[in-house]
């Protein structure tokens, strides 16, 4: 048995687990090894390197993948959105920025152009600029956000969705890590969800071994949001966006590198225990979605 929901049936694939798209994370290997397993993997374009971009799209090479962009980046460097399409991705996310030039040629080149939102004002303008897909992204995410609970945040979206644009699927981001998070998602009205962290330690995400194991030795608590790490950087991320840094340092002798490669772990740390494949981690989360949403949604249903 599989999960079958909208995000599914448009994407045509088998579970409706989507990967991030992490910035230097993740790679051609790791949305390739997603899209085989049944879900859909997206390359992360970063902030704008056209070389590492073609070399993660022909690791990729032939399973059908998506592309992510961090969308004020893009406008920078717009030549990469022609880059991309011409490798024919299943589908362009677009987060951090207006999407408003860039939905109509993704949508053109026959991609679904799905949109990050983390407000109800972005979901709005996403909707407006023609989005097939909204991903609605709560704080509890890694990478950059804003303040919106995932909680909250998701079941809001799909009210406005259903009340203006009932076909715009809508997928959940935000502290999902396991199929509790998966089935919980499903509940608050979402159709997917896109999951980060939790593919950070895979075997095919693009981070060292010390790195992945600092990210399995923490916490829940051991992330904040904050805007100091693209100050440092003097990377021009809009304001209202800020992004995960590690809170502590929980073990002295790692390198500040190797922290800060993990700096994009979200609330979902305390959840994530063992590095393993990815096709293995997308397989666990769907089938435990599945069980319980079988299995014990209808203990909690009692008859008058």
């Amino acid at each position: 048995m599989a999960l079958r929901t909208r995000l599914t049936d448009l994407i045509r694939i088998e579970h409706p687990i989507i990967s991030a798209p992490m910035a230097m994370t993740a790679g051609g290997r790791l949305a390739a090894a997603v899209s085989s397993a049944g879900g859909l993997g997206l390359i992360g374009g970063g902030y704008g390197d056209a070389a590492w971009l073609e070399r993660e799209f022909a690791q990729a090479r032939p399973a059908r993948i998506g592309c992510g962009f961090i969308t004020w980046s893009l406008a920078e460097h717009p030549f990469l959105l022609d880059a991309a399409l011409a490798h024919r991705p299943a589908a362009v996310m677009l987060s951090f920025g207006s999407p408003a030039r860039f939905v109509p040629p993704i949508k053109a080149a026959g991609a679904l152009a799905m949109c990050q939102v983390q407000s109800m004002e972005l979901a709005r303008e996403a909707l407006d600029a023609g989005a097939d897909v909204l991903i609605a992204q709560g704080a509890e995410a890694g990478g950059h956000g804003m303040a919106r609970a995932t909680l909250t945040l998701v079941p809001e979206v799909a009210d406005f969705l259903a009340a203006r644009a009932p076909d715009t699927v809508l997928v959940a981001a935000g502290g999902i890590a396991d199929g509790r998070g998966l089935a919980a998602a499903l509940m608050l009205g979402a159709d997917g969800v896109l999951v980060g962290s939790r593919f950070m330690a895979s075997a095919e995400a693009l981070l060292s071994a010390p790195s992945q194991e600092v990210a399995l030795a923490l916490d829940g608590d051991a992330t904040t949001r904050t805007s100091e790490i693209d100050i440092a950087h003097n990377t021009a991320w809009p304001a209202q966006f800020t992004g995960r840094a590690i809170r502590t340092r929980p073990i002295d002798d790692y390198r500040d590198r190797e922290l800060e490669a993990v700096a994009g772990l979200g609330e979902a740390a305390g959840l994530i225990h063992e590095v393993r494949p990815a096709a293995d981690v997308l397989r666990q989360i769907a089938a435990e979605a599945e069980r319980l949403l079988c299995d014990k949604g209808p203990a909690f249903v009692r008859a008058a």
